[in-house]
């Protein structure tokens, strides 16, 4: 993906800024022991011309697979249906079954066909979702729908599963005269690995734009930021990222936003932006996480290379137990790299820590004590390795393993 310009995010606008968007949500008990919402519920009033990226985990959720048939049937959509504390996963016909009730029942709710609802799920694996609770979540949120600040959190908190705060961005910007907004919500902070990594992600914008440049400016954004992001290296079987434009930022009949045009520039700066914000704070918030951590490759012979270096080292426990060690074992960062399939050695690699020169050209390089204990006790951590051999480059976000990191996922069915 080519470059984009920096654009400023606010975070304090969710996913019903743009113009024609409403947002519910309700607790009903499908998060059991917990009186969190769980239950959420995303509309637009009018026909959204919709784009979505989902997991490439061959084993995926009834949910994914919902979804994926409905986008394969029409263009536009009406709503989201998104539940927390159960995943729909790896539970049979019955699952399919409930999946498809939860789009009927949204889309009685909306007033529009089952098939234009899309239904995502996030939680435990392997249990049958409890439809009489969902059902009425589906009614409450339904009930609840509203459009602004309180609706954009309580959306955003009935996605969250071990998530300690609600994800949101924005953007707006000008077009044609007027303000054209971007913004999303997104929950995630384990079980988080490329294709797709985010697990669930909703953003909505009011530009005119039709699905097939939708298609391409999503794919493009994730591929940037929600795949180059990484807590523990595992895949969820429920990713699921969806972009919703409703038009209604313009006058019914607005020519829409040509392909290769100054405004889809704009808005794939825009979409970028609040993607690659998103992707910032769930590794912020990833579980048991003490530092979030930027790993920078650069100098590689090209960008898969890079890539594949940036991977390895980002998924590596070893680099990720260090940090929160805050050891500066140079030795793990570069023998990470140099499994990922690269083409130099040693000779020709240079690693900062932190802004700090620690290894360059095959050799340690003495850095003064002080500052670098202070560059590995900072929450934020650039790791920027050069490997000298080309032009190609990758970026990853990760974070740190800590000993919490090992009680949550140990504990989280139990």
């Amino acid at each position: 993906m080519k470059r984009l310009p920096a654009i400023e995010v606010d975070r304090s606008l969710g996913v019903t800024a743009p113009l024609g968007f409403l947002a519910g949500a309700a607790a009903v008990g499908v998060k059991k022991l917990s009186e969190k919402p769980d239950v959420g519920l995303l509309v637009c009033e009018t026909d959204a011309q919709a784009a979505a990226v989902f997991t490439q985990n061959k084993v995926c959720a009834a949910p994914v697979t919902v979804s994926r048939a409905h986008l394969a049937a029409r263009r536009t959509m009406r709503g989201i249906v998104a539940n927390s504390g159960n995943a729909n996963a790896c539970t049979g016909r019955r699952g399919l079954a409930d999946a498809r009730a939860m789009a009927r029942l949204a889309a009685a709710r909306i007033g529009c066909p089952a098939e234009a609802v899309l239904v995502a799920s996030t939680g435990v694996i392997g249990r049958l979702m409890p439809m009489d609770k969902v059902a009425a979540g589906i009614e409450r949120a339904a009930a609840a729908r509203a459009r602004g600040p309180e609706a954009d959190l309580a959306f955003a908190r009935a996605i969250m599963t071990t998530d300690t705060r609600p994800k949101q961005a924005g953007v707006r910007f000008p077009m044609r005269g007027r303000a054209v907004t971007v913004a999303g919500a997104s929950k995630g902070v384990g079980m988080l690995a490329p294709n797709m990594a985010t697990m669930l992600g909703f953003l909505t914008t009011d530009a005119p734009v039709r699905a097939a440049l939708l298609r391409k400016v999503l794919r493009r954004a994730a591929d940037a930021t929600f795949n180059c992001l990484t807590v523990d290296g595992h895949t969820s079987t429920n990713d699921t990222l969806v972009l919703l434009a409703s038009g209604l930022a313009f006058d019914a009949g607005a020519k829409p936003i040509a392909e290769g045009s100054a405004e889809a520039a704009a808005l794939e700066a825009a979409v970028f932006a609040v993607c690659d914000s998103l992707a910032r704070q769930i590794a912020d918030d990833a579980e048991g996480g003490t530092k979030t951590l930027e790993i920078l490759v650069t100098g590689a012979a090209g960008d898969a290379e890079a890539r594949r270096a940036a991977a390895a080292i980002a998924n590596s426990p070893l680099v990720k137990t260090a940090f929160f060690g805050e050891d500066p074992n140079w030795g793990r960062i570069v023998s990470a790299a140099g499994y990922a399939g690269i083409s130099s050695g040693p000779e020709t690699m240079r690693l900062t820590l932190g802004g700090l020169v620690i290894f360059n050209r095959g050799t340690p390089v003495e850095a003064k004590a002080a500052e670098l204990k202070a560059a590995m006790k900072a929450h934020d951590i650039t790791v920027h390795l050069d490997l000298g051999a080309g032009k190609g480059r990758a970026r990853y976000l990760t974070c740190d393993f800590s000993y919490d990191y090992v009680k949550i996922n140990a504990e989280y069915t139990t």
